[in-house]
């Protein structure tokens, strides 16, 4: 008979394994649940401000339908992005851009709000050129991302801006590393870089199709990043 030590080492082991399996579900799930809650609980109010009545009940409160918000938003997230392809609408969207890049105090936070997204989105992607870069000492490497592969604004030349993204974090550091301190990944494609980067090392490489392609386009960026 197997002796209480033994029996509890096994079950603290099951629940540890367990823990793995479930944790990142669940906090999938809290995440995306709290998300829908927090569109639906704001729709109905908001609703009932210009229609009063459509969306309320007996007393007069307003009447929550779970998942409406979610569909809303997303159909004119999706509207939004139809009709801006057309001329007049684009046009009018770049008008509003300008106004919005030259307003003192709105500037700041659209301009890099607009940034961050277009970072990862759309045809200004710039977490797209996964890199080792060698920052503290020329032993050690950090993963990052070649922002901007030309900084001489700055009074650099010879120099790259490169993103170094924290573990566990949406935030991370900017640095202007010399282009010889810096190796273009050709093997793993970006996003498996910034998640292998954000996880802090522990998630799994995973193997792409198309990978040879992929190298030989990072292969022109890296000789392009030679002096």
């Amino acid at each position: 008979m197997k002796s209480s030590p033994h029996i509890f080492k096994k079950v603290i082991q099951y629940f540890l394994q367990g823990l793995i399996i479930l944790a990142p579900i669940a906090i999938t799930i809290y995440a995306v649940t709290a998300l829908f809650n927090f569109i639906d609980n704001i729709l109905p109010s908001l609703i009932g401000y210009f229609s009063p009545g459509l969306f309320t009940d007996g007393a007069g409160n307003a009447k929550k339908i779970p998942g409406l918000g979610f569909i809303v938003v997303t159909l004119i997230v999706i509207l939004v992005g139809y009709v801006s392809s057309s001329y007049i609408i684009s046009k009018l969207v770049d008008l509003l851009d300008s106004v919005l890049e030259r307003t003192p105090g709105i500037k700041l936070l659209y301009s890099t709000i607009k940034d961050f997204f277009e970072a990862f989105a759309g045809n200004k992607r710039k977490f797209d050129k996964a890199v080792l870069v060698s920052v503290e000492t020329t032993d050690v490497w950090q993963i990052g991302f070649i922002t901007q592969e030309e900084v001489h604004g700055f009074g650099l030349q010879e120099f790259v801006a490169v993103y170094i993204p924290q573990s566990y974090a949406l935030t991370g550091r900017l640095y202007f590393v010399k282009t010889d301190r810096v190796k273009l990944l050709t093997d793993i494609s970006s996003a498996e870089a910034m998640k292998f980067a954000i996880s802090g090392g522990v998630t799994t490489i995973e193997e792409e199709e198309g990978k040879g392609q992929k190298a030989q386009s990072k292969e022109k960026t890296a000789a392009s990043l030679k002096p």
